[in-house]
């Protein structure tokens, strides 16, 4: 991601309330009462609250949380699936929250796409009319729209599959299926709800891959919901952590590691493997006139810097992309990391 890419969603002050008391219960969380004193007292559930994010254009961002921390209610708030209690989410700079349902049903067919955990696939329809469904009912003829079906089936890896049925395919063909079937209307931007977690672990890392792949062809935006930290930090150049409806913090994968805003974060970046994770970059210091040995690049993993440093203790100077020293990085300060 291109960090002065232009923002493509803002989502701002955005709440989901269920029930039917949500002024009372918008009233009480403005007074600081908590999710389930706000369920005791109106019988409301807080599904999102008060959420603030942008998400740039290219940009992969990645939202996760346990089981009921409102990561799925929050992705299909920005979809606008779920109507908004309150607050604004814009894509390109257009207010969905204010638009009719003729309205969102245009932006839906022409600039979002969703890949669910379960697939949807319309199993009395092969695999080629599957991909193809969002063109037709864009319109498109018949023969043009299984045309473009058969481009997007060979970009998955499913050329020659197209006249199947998804009975016929196994768990990770049908996830490819609902990838392209996401792919064929050329969306701007791609929401992501948990589409691999119902899949067996190597096809798992098969389809994390794929779409890392996918996204350095295509650029397109991306929102990815997870309860699966290592798919987050695999997958996302950003990561949002919520907790009980309520985003808890949100940064790069080595922010999070190295400076968790709450126990909560911690919690989940405890057991990942810095040294895998963390790059030359996240660690290194002003060299303020010190000696050094060598370069590295900015974005070279610790672990690959790690046999250097133990062997000769002397700090290697960071480079950019253009060989230019941005700082150094050395045993005492990865040690410092690798530790916390």
């Amino acid at each position: 991601m291109d960090a002065a890419s232009p923002t493509c969603l803002e989502i701002r002050g955005t709440w989901k309330i269920f029930g039917t008391k949500a002024e009372r219960a918008l009233e009480l969380a403005a007074a600081g009462r908590s999710r389930v004193e706000i369920l005791e007292a109106t019988g409301c559930t807080i599904g999102v609250r008060d959420v603030s994010f942008d998400v740039a254009r290219g940009e992969t961002f990645v939202v996760m949380g346990l089981s009921g921390s409102g990561k799925s209610t929050l992705i299909r708030c920005i979809a606008q699936l779920t109507k908004v209690t309150e607050g604004v989410v814009r894509l390109d700079g257009q207010d969905l929250t204010a638009m009719n349902e003729d309205q969102l049903r245009e932006v839906r067919r022409q600039k979002l796409s969703m890949v669910f955990q379960h697939f949807g696939l319309l199993p009395h329809r092969r695999v080629i009319d599957n991909v193809a469904y969002g063109l037709e009912v864009q319109g498109m003829a018949k023969a043009e729209r299984h045309a473009a079906a058969k481009q997007v089936l060979e970009v998955v890896g499913l050329d020659g599959w197209g006249d199947h049925y998804p009975q016929q395919l196994s768990g990770g063909m049908q996830q490819r299926v609902g990838l392209a079937r996401a792919l064929a209307v050329d969306p701007e931007v791609l929401f992501f709800d948990e589409p691999f977690s119902a899949l067996d672990p190597l096809i798992r890392r098969d389809m994390q891959d794929e779409l890392m792949s996918l996204q350095q062809d295509m650029h397109r935006t991306i929102v990815f919901i997870t309860h699966d930290f290592a798919e987050a930090i695999k997958l996302g150049d950003r990561i949002a952590v919520m907790k009980d409806g309520a985003v808890d913090q949100i940064g790069t994968a080595a922010e999070l590691i190295t400076s968790p805003a709450t126990d909560y974060v911690k919690e989940f970046t405890k057991d990942v493997p810095k040294a895998k994770v963390l790059r030359a970059r996240d660690v290194m210091h002003p060299a303020n006139g010190a000696a050094t040995s060598g370069s590295v690049h900015g974005d070279e993993l610790i672990e690959r810097i790690l046999p250097t440093l133990l062997i000769d203790p002397t700090p290697v100077t960071v480079v950019d992309g253009a060989g230019t020293p941005i700082g150094i990085v050395d045993r005492a300060a990865v040690a410092a990391v690798l530790e916390a």
